[in-house]
C-alpha cells in the first residue's frame, strides 16, 4: 500500500511568489512534495496549480490542514479544494439502453484502475438490471415520461442521498438532466458521442454521416445547463472514410466513448481536474 497523501488544487489571481508562498505551507510543515504542476492563463491573468504531498511526517493533523491553509489562501483569493488519497469516492453509474460505457466502468473499477466504489446504477429503462445484477451493485429503474421528470428526479436526489454519492456519471444516460437537479448536485460528468462543439444533441453519428466528415469523436464533459457545453475533461478522434456506414461510424465512437469517459472519471478522481469559467486544466 502507498503511503497516503494529500492534494492541493488551487486557482487565484496570477502573482510573484505564489509558487513558494503554497510549497512553504507544506515544507514548514515537514512534508514531501511527490508532484506539482502548474498553469497560468494569461488572458485571464488566472494561475492553476496542483500540488500533493505525503501524509507520513506532516506536522498537521488532517482535520488542520484545511483552516491553516485556508490562513494563506484568503488573502491570496484562491478558491481550493483539499483531498486526500486514502477516500474512496462512491460512483453512481446512470443510463439508457447501452452497456457499452456500464460495462468499461464496471470492469475498470474491478481491474483496480481507479479508486471508487460503485454501489448504485439508476437507468430510465428496465433493459441493464441483468448488469447491475451480475455485479451485485444496486440498480434503480426510474422511468422518464412527459410530466414527470420533476418527482423522478427527487427519487434520484433521495438515492444519492442514501447512497452517499460522491459523483454521477452519465454514461449513455439518454435525458437531460435539469437544472434544478444540477443546482443540488453538481458533480455530474457525461459522455457525448461527437467532437463537441460539432453535432450538439442527439444522433451525432447521422449528422457527421451525412456532413460527410473524416475524423469523427468523443467529448466527456461536465454537466451544466447548456446542453453538452460543460467544461470538457477529455477528447478523442478516430478516421473515417466514404466507405463508412452510419453503422461504422457508430461502432467506431463506441470504442471512443469508453476509453473517454474512463479516462475522464479516472482524472476527476484522481483529482486532477480544475475548472474555471467553462473550461479546464487537467493535469496529467
Amino acid at each position: 500500500m502507498k503511503s497516503p497523501t494529500a492534494t492541493l488544487l488551487i486557482s487565484c489571481p496570477d502573482q510573484q511568489g505564489l509558487v513558494a508562498k503554497i510549497a512553504n505551507f507544506i515544507y514548514a510543515n515537514n512534508g514531501n512534495i511527490i508532484h506539482a504542476d502548474q498553469h497560468t492563463d494569461f488572458a485571464s491573468r488566472l494561475f492553476l496549480t496542483r500540488i500533493e504531498w505525503q501524509l507520513d511526517g506532516f506536522n498537521l493533523p488532517r482535520e488542520l490542514i484545511a483552516p491553516a491553509f485556508n490562513a494563506i489562501a484568503k488573502p491570496l483569493e484562491a478558491n481550493w479544494q483539499l483531498h486526500f488519497s486514502d477516500t474512496v469516492p462512491r460512483i453512481a453509474i446512470w443510463v439508457s439502453k447501452q452497456d457499452h460505457c456500464l460495462l468499461d466502468l464496471i470492469w475498470r473499477q474491478r481491474a483496480k484502475e481507479f479508486s471508487a466504489e460503485i454501489p448504485l446504477i439508476i437507468s430510465n429503462h428496465p433493459d441493464l438490471k441483468e448488469v447491475a445484477e451480475q455485479f451485485d451493485i444496486d440498480y434503480h429503474y426510474i422511468p422518464i415520461i412527459e410530466g414527470n421528470k420533476p418527482e423522478q428526479e427527487a427519487k434520484q436526489l433521495e438515492l444519492l442521498r442514501l447512497y452517499n454519492i460522491d459523483l454521477v456519471v452519465l454514461a449513455k444516460y439518454m435525458q437531460i438532466i435539469s437544472a434544478e437537479f444540477i443546482a443540488q448536485f453538481p458533480q455530474l460528468i457525461n459522455i457525448h458521442h461527437s467532437f463537441l462543439p460539432a453535432f450538439v444533441g442527439a444522433n451525432p453519428y447521422h449528422k457527421a454521416f451525412e456532413r460527410g466528415v473524416k475524423i469523427i469523436g468523443a467529448t466527456s464533459h461536465y454537466v451544466t445547463t447548456d446542453l453538452d457545453a460543460g467544461p470538457i475533461i477529455e477528447q478523442d478522434v478516430v478516421r473515417v472514410s466514404h466507405r463508412n456506414e452510419v453503422e461504422d461510424l457508430i461502432r467506431k465512437g463506441k470504442d471512443l466513448e469508453r476509453v473517454v469517459l474512463a479516462r475522464a472519471v479516472r482524472f476527476h478522481l484522481q483529482n486532477r481536474v480544475l475548472v474555471y469559467g467553462n473550461r479546464t486544466v487537467v493535469f496529467e
